[in-house]
């Protein structure tokens, strides 16, 4: 199957729907079904309400599952409103329990105990064992659907078993051994299950030494862990080592997003992530908490600068030089709030150590607050044909910088030192405080030299 590009995929549309409206139902399955999944949700998603109603009767329930395991689940609600709720049962039932679990957990509590209701017990009984981890956390991510086979078996009898189980299986990349007690004790690759002698035991051919995580790890834990051991999948198991399922690298590559566009959400001052589907009010309603508490530290800073009000009496052309001071500090601030956020994202801090990159940053602000203070020194001399004014704005611009620098990359780290999310010191929100300590700096300078300016 070839990705389609977005005329390839309006071409098929238009064969799709002329299929649709003629009630060519052996022509429609035949064109869409020989899509990727991914295109056929993109198509689904451009249907109309009653086109989609029709398809729901030429599709079974397992391959409509196919397609909403390729939507994005925060869009997802409406198209499973519109389905018959027993048929909508029977696709939860067939999609992979995570991606299940996922949908449902976006769903309004009531239709989710309607629809385990109606479905089958043991596809019941599956999502609602994932139902009741915590939100981000390994048990919430993963997926049931894995093969196991025992230590004492032998390689012909795990192969026999590997055919039987594979069908319904997430992945078979990895077969995962476990003991008589169910506790996870290896892993064998379906190349080493391959070229092993077939009575060979499996406890002689298994690696002993498996990387695992805690269910109630978090996902974003579980990503970089991936990353670092290019993974394709990994076990969970709980405090006694019980092998509970198996996180695969597609559902790692969904968190990954999702942390991202989070991150994201919070560096830019929004509480959420928002949707471009979203209406003016429910955009508002994301942005105004953290609009509302800059707002309070913005009357502050004004307030600031009022108590410095003798001081731009006498020398009025100090005022001139606020949106300088600030926005340079606001700018530094972001910059080294960037790069911590990165790094303790990414785990790199904890590679090279906080005060490695703290001392870094230091550097960093120093050399730009010298540089920058020395220029805007000589331009302020030149303009106004005043030295001391000139080094008031260059020495102000140097230790804001050198203040804000150190600002941006600390805060994040006492954050994470404390369980909160190092995003949250956004980027609005740290140069609302740097602009405080600019201020403070600037006419605190500009007061105790007051005599030279004059």
């Amino acid at each position: 199957m070839e990705h389609l590009d977005d005329l390839e995929r309006q071409e098929m549309w238009k064969a799709i729907q002329d299929a649709l409206l003629n009630d060519h139902i052996d022509q429609f399955r035949a064109e869409f079904l020989e899509l990727h999944p991914y295109d056929q949700a993109r198509i689904f998603e451009e249907m109309d309400q009653e086109v989609r109603l029709q398809i729901y009767t030429y599709l079974s329930p397992e391959e409509i599952a196919e397609v909403m395991e390729h939507i994005d689940y925060e869009d997802i609600e409406p198209f499973f409103a519109e389905m018959d709720p027993r048929f909508a049962a029977q696709v939860f039932a067939e999609m992979s329990t995570d991606d299940a679990v996922d949908i449902l957990n976006e769903l309004d509590k009531e239709k989710v105990a309607s629809f385990l209701t109606i479905m089958d017990d043991e596809a019941a009984e599956e999502i609602k064992d994932l139902l009741h981890y915590e939100e981000k956390t390994g048990g919430s991510i993963m997926t049931t659907e894995f093969v196991v086979v025992k230590a004492g078996m032998k390689i012909r009898e795990a192969m026999l078993h590997l055919r039987k189980e594979a069908p319904d299986a997430e992945t078979i990349y990895y077969t995962y051994v476990i003991n008589e007690d169910k506790q996870l004790v290896g892993v064998i690759s379906l190349r080493d299950l391959i070229i092993s002698e077939e009575e060979w035991l499996i406890s002689d051919v298994m690696n002993e030494r498996v990387v695992s995580v805690s269910v109630g790890e978090d996902q974003e834990e579980i990503a970089r862990m991936m990353r670092d051991y290019d993974f394709l999948a990994l076990p969970v198991v709980d405090f006694q080592d019980h092998l509970l399922g198996i996180i695969t690298v597609d559902d790692i590559m969904d968190v990954m997003e999702e942390e991202a566009s989070d991150d994201y959400s919070k560096l830019a001052g929004i509480s959420d992530v928002e949707s471009t589907d979203e209406n003016a009010f429910q955009s508002a309603k994301k942005r105004l908490p953290w609009l509302i508490i800059l707002l309070f530290l913005g009357s502050f800073t004004a307030s600031l600068i009022g108590r410095f009000e003798e001081t731009l009496d006498k020398v009025a052309i100090l005022a001139i030089f606020i949106p300088l001071i600030a926005g340079m500090a606001g700018n530094t601030g972001t910059q080294a709030l960037a790069v911590a956020v990165r790094g303790i994202a990414t785990g790199d801090i904890d590679k090279q150590g906080k005060w490695k990159m703290i001392l870094k940053e230091a550097g960093t602000g120093l050399i730009t607050g010298i540089s920058c203070g020395l220029l805007i020194t000589i331009i302020v001399y030149l303009w106004q044909s005043n030295f001391y004014l000139g080094l008031l704005v260059g020495l102000s611009v140097a230790l804001t910088l050198v203040v804000a620098t150190l600002a941006g990359s600390l805060v994040p780290i006492i954050m994470h030192r404390f369980n909160i999310d190092p995003a949250v010191a956004s980027g609005p929100f740290i140069t609302t405080i740097n602009d405080i300590i600019s201020i403070l700096i600037y006419f605190g300078m500009a007061t105790a030299f007051m005599n030279l300016l004059i």
